[in-house]
């Protein structure tokens, strides 16, 4: 990088991060937040926006791939691998419902479009898989992370994304049309792997946190970033998702590990994850928005109201009050960066011109309206209800106990 590229590289990032933190100061005084003004931001400077960026882009592309990768880990610090195996024992038919609900709408409207079967495959995941990066961010925001109603959350992201060890193959071999046993050894090279990862997880999480923990800050820094970014490196070359390792590392991290990483990556998850979404809005040419945007926000008020179900149904399963369950439906809200990556295949596969302007429009609305239907969800509906049973003092609010963290 010659002289001048580096001084520009500089003045393009200083700015970047400098906007970022001005924006989260207006959102911190406006409490709410801030991942919408991020996303507007990206779009503001960005393909076909006001000052597009150049030198910087590269650098933000792996720092966004960060950002995803610690807002995973940081989320996985948040419990221990006996709870992970104990919610996904009694919350896999939450999976199975989310799918039903969420991925149905997305093949229904490509084939309603006249795409064909493989483009209803790829839209179907799309309207399904939930952001991890986003709702991570926004319990995180909200204090919601020790909330009764989190772990069935947890459980449902997860199963999604160990979902994805199995789609994305899938979809890889439909797009790429190969037959039948180069898609089966993929598909089982992906399962093979999250297996493994998932195993040395529940199993030799004590002796990881062992090897792990450090009285030095800085040696602990070193080696849980490390760490991580290797599992969610190696994870993703055997077409398992980085942000799927980097969630096993942080539940195979307990005790003291877990607490001085939680600690130590704090500010580093908040600043990539700023950039992440960032460089979400950087690569969303906004002159290609309006041709779809009716599909879009037509398909998102579908989605909207199944996740919301999703979640309500989920949480009421697992004995949580009417309180928590509107919270949890509205957590789930947010697409992002699976609805991508699925996407960005089907365009670089050249199947449906349309799908890529039409996923990109339909994630960017979710991810904006995401973090607003799980602040505002709960109260909309606790305010209609209170409309409707005007006189009506549920005994729901009792299970919504001022004990537990982030209510």
């Amino acid at each position: 990088m010659t002289p001048v590229h580096s001084a520009i590289f500089l003045i393009e990032f200083g700015a970047i991060i400098l906007g970022l933190g001005l924006l989260g100061r207006v959102a911190g005084r406006l409490r709410f937040s801030p991942i919408p003004l991020y996303l507007l931001a990206g779009l503001a400077f960005g393909e076909g926006g006001l000052l597009p960026l150049g030198t910087s882009e590269e650098f933000v592309a792996i720092g966004a791939e960060i950002g995803v990768i610690l807002l995973l880990l940081m989320l996985g610090l948040e419990y221990t691998a006996g709870e992970l195996v104990s919610n996904l024992k009694t919350q896999y038919p939450a999976g199975l419902v989310d799918c039903a609900l969420n991925a149905t709408p997305g093949a229904a409207a490509a084939l309603l479009m006249g795409w064909g079967p493989v483009a209803a495959v790829v839209l179907a995941g799309v309207t399904w898989i939930s952001s991890s990066g986003v709702i991570a961010k926004v319990l995180g925001d909200l204090g919601r992370l020790g909330n009764r109603e989190t772990p069935v959350l947890l459980s449902i992201l997860v199963l999604e994304d160990l979902a994805m060890a199995v789609y994305l193959p899938v979809v890889t071999a439909l797009l790429a049309g190969v037959g039948l046993a180069a898609g089966s050894v993929t598909l089982a090279v992906a399962l093979g792997a999250a297996g493994l990862v998932l195993f040395v997880a529940v199993r030799y999480g004590r002796l990881i946190s062992r090897f792990v923990s450090s009285d030095d800050p800085e040696k602990l820094l070193l080696v849980v970033l490390g760490l991580t970014l290797l599992v969610a490196g190696l994870a993703q070359q055997l077409q398992v998702s980085a942000a799927v390792g980097a969630f096993l590392v942080g539940i195979a991290l307990s005790g003291e590990a877990a607490e001085g990483a939680h600690t130590l990556l704090s500010p580093l998850r908040d600043l990539f994850a700023a950039v992440f979404f960032v460089f979400f809005g950087l690569h969303t040419d906004p002159s290609g928005l309006p041709p779809v945007l009716l599909p879009a926000l037509a398909l998102a008020a579908v989605t909207a109201a199944t996740k919301i179900a999703t979640g309500y149904w989920a949480a009421r399963r697992a004995g949580i009050g009417a309180t928590g369950r509107w919270r949890a439906g509205g957590a789930l809200v947010a697409r992002g960066e699976f609805s991508i990556v699925i996407a960005g295949l089907a365009v670089s596969a050249g199947i449906e011109p349309s799908l890529g302007p039409l996923a990109t429009a339909y994630v960017l609305i979710l991810v904006v309206l995401g973090p607003l239907t799980a602040r505002y969800t709960e109260p909309v509906a606790a305010f209609v209800t209170a409309r409707v049973r005007p006189s009506s003092r549920t005994a729901d609010a009792v299970d919504e106990a001022p004990a537990v963290v982030g209510e």
